[in-house]
Order: C-alpha cells, then structure tokens, then sequence
C-alpha cells in the first residue's frame, strides 16, 4: 500500500529576550495538554511562510514576519505522517498572548525546553534547539 504524501505543517519559533514560546494544546483540539509552536497546515498552493502567516493570524490574532526555516522533519503520528517545518519568527508584540487552539504560554530558555510534554513532531527541532541553540 501506498504511503500517502505527509501533511505539511509549518510552526513559528518565536524568540525574546533569549526565550522561546511554547503553547499547550487545548483540551477541545487534538493531543491536548502537549506543547507545540504555534502553527498549523499548508494549504494546497500556499507558501509555508505564507501559511505560518495566516495561521498565526487565525490562531494567536497578531501578525508574523517568517525569517527562516529553522528545520524540517517528518514524524508519524499514528497513522498520519506529518512533515512540520518550523520557522524562526522574531517577536515583536507587548501585547497578551491569548489563543483559539492553546489553554497555556510559556517563554521557556532553550536550556528548559525539555521541562515540558512537546507533541511527537515538534521533538525533532526542540532536540535541535536543545543542542544548539537558536
């Protein structure tokens, strides 16, 4: 049987003041109580920054401005491989952080991401985080 191509996700790395953001997953939405950089799916002719753009909007209500792909990865989860491609965002709002998808924020130093319970594809750029650096 065929392998169905990987869903395409992009995810933001935001950095501040040499901290990361990291966001719980909601008890409403898939996995809840894991930690993920914020993001979600690349629709069919969308960019990745483009995607993270919007999702960002959708998600979080500010605006984003994509620096770099920091890493790309594919991880099954379940019967699902996801590719997620996470991308360095600087952070530039003073403003609260609230979210559709998250119950929880923290700004973690990347020695301290390892604190938290990362859903299955975000592991692979926090183990790159982890060891060296942003």
């Amino acid at each position: 049987m065929e392998t169905p191509n990987p869903i395409h996700v992009v995810a933001a790395i935001f950095i501040k003041s040499e901290k990361v953001l990291t966001c719980r997953r909601a008890p409403h939405k898939s996995s809840p109580g894991l930690w993920e950089f914020p993001g979600g799916k690349v629709e069919p002719g969308e960019s990745p920054f483009a995607a993270l753009e919007r999702e960002i909007k959708e998600e979080l209500g500010f605006d984003c401005k994509p620096r770099e792909t920091y890493d790309v990865s594919i991880t099954m989860v379940g019967e699902l491989e996801i590719k997620l491609e996470t991308i360095i965002c600087p952070f530039d709002s003073d403003e609260d952080l609230s979210s559709t998808d998250h119950d929880e924020f923290r700004w973690l130093p990347v020695d301290e991401l390892h604190t938290v319970n990362w859903a299955k594809p975000d592991r692979p750029a926090v183990k790159k985080l982890s060891v060296v650096g942003h």
